[in-house]
C-alpha cells in the first residue's frame, strides 16, 4: 500500500451522520464515541490547514416520512424520533467555514447541494468518515465515485450497526473505489 498523499487545497472531509440520533446507537467494530473523537481530530487538522469540512446530517422526518419507503423483506423501523435527532454532535461543530448538508436518504449527493459545494470550491478528493459504514458512507461513496471524485475511507473513523456489514464494506467494496486508510495515516497526510 502506497503512503497517502493529499492536496489539501482540493481535498474535503465529508462527515456522514455524526448527529445525536445516530451516534446514540450502538456501533461496531468502533464505538460511536470513538468514531466521533477520531473524526473530530481529522476535522480539526483540516480546519487548521484552511481545508473544507462538510458535515452531513440525515433528517428522515419525525416518523420517517422523508426517508425512502421501499417495500422490502426487512423494513426499516419507523419509530418517532426525538426533536434533536438531526442535530450534529457538538464535538463536530459546525465551526466557522464548515458546510452543513441535510439529506433525506442514504447518499449525501442525492437531492442535496453537496456536489455544488464541492465542485465550486475545486474539490477533487473526498475523505469519508461517519456512521453507518454500509449505509450513508457507502451510498455517498458510490455516488461520489460515479461523479469522478477520488475517495479516501478512514476505516477506524466509521462504524455500523452490524460488524459483518462494516467489514464487508471496508475490506471488499471500498478498496475498489478508493483508498482505505486509518485516522493516523490521514492525519500524517494532512500534516
Amino acid at each position: 500500500m502506497t503512503p497517502l498523499e493529499l492536496d489539501i487545497e482540493t481535498t474535503a472531509l465529508v462527515v456522514i451522520d455524526l448527529q445525536k440520533g445516530i451516534v446514540a446507537g450502538q456501533t461496531v467494530p468502533h464505538a460511536s464515541a470513538d468514531v466521533v473523537a477520531r473524526t473530530a481530530r481529522i476535522a480539526d487538522a483540516f480546519r487548521r490547514k484552511g481545508a473544507l469540512v462538510v458535515l452531513v446530517r440525515v433528517d428522515p422526518g419525525k416518523h420517517g416520512e422523508l426517508f425512502p419507503n421501499a417495500i422490502s423483506d426487512i423494513p426499516r423501523p419507523s419509530t418517532p424520533r426525538p426533536p434533536d435527532f438531526a442535530e450534529i454532535v457538538p464535538e463536530m461543530g459546525p465551526k466557522p467555514g464548515d458546510v452543513v448538508v441535510t439529506k433525506h436518504q442514504p447518499s449525501a449527493f442525492f437531492g442535496t447541494d453537496l456536489e455544488v459545494q464541492l465542485r465550486r470550491r475545486g474539490m477533487r478528493t473526498i475523505v469519508l468518515t461517519g456512521i453507518a459504514t454500509n449505509i450513508g458512507v457507502e451510498s455517498t461513496a458510490r455516488t461520489g465515485y460515479e461523479h469522478g471524485f477520488q475517495l479516501v475511507f478512514v476505516s477506524d473513523a466509521m462504524a455500523a450497526r452490524d460488524g459483518e456489514l462494516h467489514t464487508m464494506a471496508v475490506t471488499k467494496f471500498f478498496p475498489t473505489f478508493g483508498r482505505v486508510r486509518t485516522t493516523d495515516e490521514v492525519l500524517a497526510a494532512v500534516g
